[in-house]
């Protein structure tokens, strides 16, 4: 029943095995058309683009027109000439009027830092936008990276699987004929059931880190163009951390949004203190009533002018509405802080990192040439009988341990290089093509 089922699994891990691989430029570019996380990041960069519009319209002219149409009835009782006797009538009338009228704020010191507020609102949404392509690169290099090591754990845990078998069969054949004990055989059947189970594994792990890049592309991803063989990754520039560091703490995204929200907070506390300062508004208007009826009428009126207001008491809500935002520019400050230091910490942590990895890629590199040495002399030590079979697949497994680390290795320096300038506030889609270069098509 096993070996069906992996056929099966292997068979839909690698169903576009024959299709042309997809590289990391063209999976991105399935991202940017596809991930819902960065499509709801673009709506709000559309909402947020709306913010100066809706800060500009108060300082600009409000123009209205009201009306109003009555029918009045009643009666009247009026005396008559000579007789004094009182008649009464029943009237009827009609009554329209309407008013055309123009406001343009001359002093309002709110409505002047809401505008300044609003310029800043929009540039926060840009800024958040462009934090949110950078995640989208960041996110996509590492699900499309996370495949490929689950395809490297798989295509060494298989090799392993049959070097192992290998081994497997020749120490029964020794065994049978008497030149071994049984011990290795049971040795080599250890080593095969274990590396059957690490097999359904990396199968698994395989599946789940394909199904994490389709949610980012919203579609079955095809195969993936893996590293070149022995690609040398470029190591970070400039070579020494201070200056990442600087870059993080004044241009990344997220470091540029929390500034303008502590600027925000500045002009929250002039708009509220603003409550106590009076205001003037050019006003004008233009009437027109006419009623129809016994006393009818035609009445047109124009009126030009100013208003003003000048707040004396309002119980004490502006007074407190400024020490609150005060509190919540402090709050400002206290989280851009926070912010730089992330940043800063991120960009010091990805350049160790890299810098990390390449001495960490170069030490592997060295490992994988004496485990294939070490792996050669084990097989002639077996066929000659001074060494026995444990030592062959210990010498195996070591092998392609080192294989999958120092491919391992590669990815997370490359990773280590994006994240570094993710935090440099640096990262765009170009970043990706010299990587792309990295890749066998």
């Amino acid at each position: 029943m096993q070996r069906p089922l992996i056929a099966v699994l292997i068979a839909s891990a690698f169903l576009t095995l024959n299709a042309q691989a997809a590289d990391l430029v063209q999976v991105y570019q399935q991202a940017l058309a596809n991930d819902a996380t960065y499509a709801s990041a673009r709506s709000s960069l559309a909402a947020g683009q709306e913010r100066i519009t809706q800060g500009r319209s108060g300082l600009l002219p409000t123009i209205g027109v009201s009306g109003s149409a009555y029918r009045n009835s009643g009666d009247a009782t009026t005396p008559q000439a000579f007789t004094g006797i009182m008649q009464k009538s029943d009237t009827e009338s009609n009554t329209n009027s309407y008013t055309v009228s123009l406001s343009q704020p001359l002093v309002n010191w709110a409505a002047w830092e809401t505008y300044q507020q609003s310029k800043l609102a929009q540039a926060t949404a840009e800024a958040t936008f462009s934090q949110a392509q950078q995640d989208l690169i960041v996110r996509v290099a590492q699900a499309y990276f996370d495949v490929l090591t689950a395809q490297d754990n798989l295509t060494s845990t298989q090799a392993q699987k049959v070097a192992t078998t290998e081994q497997l069969a020749s120490a029964k054949r020794n065994f049978e004929v008497g030149t071994q004990t049984i011990t290795d055989t049971h040795e080599a059947q250890a080593a095969y059931d274990l590396v059957v189970a690490q097999e359904f594994a990396a199968i698994n792990d395989l599946e789940n880190k394909r199904t994490a890049l389709q949610v980012i592309i919203g579609q079955a991803p095809a195969t993936l163009a893996p590293l070149r063989t022995g690609v040398t990754i470029a190591p970070p520039s400039p070579a020494t951390v201070d200056p990442w560091i600087t870059s993080a703490e004044s241009q990344n995204y997220s470091v540029v949004a929390a500034g303008l929200n502590v600027e925000i907070a500045k002009r929250e506390i002039k708009r509220n203190r603003a409550g106590h300062l009076p205001t003037a508004n050019f006003v004008a208007s233009s009437t027109h009533q006419k009623q129809t009826g016994p006393a009818g009428s035609v009445v047109n009126g124009n009126a030009v002018g100013v208003t003003w207001s000048i707040p004396i008491f309002n119980g004490f809500a502006i007074t407190s509405k400024v020490r609150e935002t005060i509190a919540l520019e402090d709050k400002a400050r206290n989280d851009l802080e926070a912010t730089k230091r992330a940043a800063s910490q991120n960009a010091r942590q990805a350049f160790l990192g890299m810098n990390s990895g390449l001495a960490q890629v170069k030490a592997l590199e060295a490992a994988e040439v004496s485990s294939k040495s070490s792996l050669e002399s084990n097989k002639l030590g077996y066929q000659v009988g001074v060494r026995i079979n444990i030592d062959v697949l210990n010498a195996q497994k070591l092998l392609y341990s080192t294989q999958k680390d120092l491919a391992k290795a590669r990815y997370d320096t490359i990773m280590n290089g994006l994240r570094l300038k993710a935090a440099a506030g640096s990262l765009n889609e170009e970043d990706l093509q010299p990587i792309n270069a990295l890749l066998q098509r």
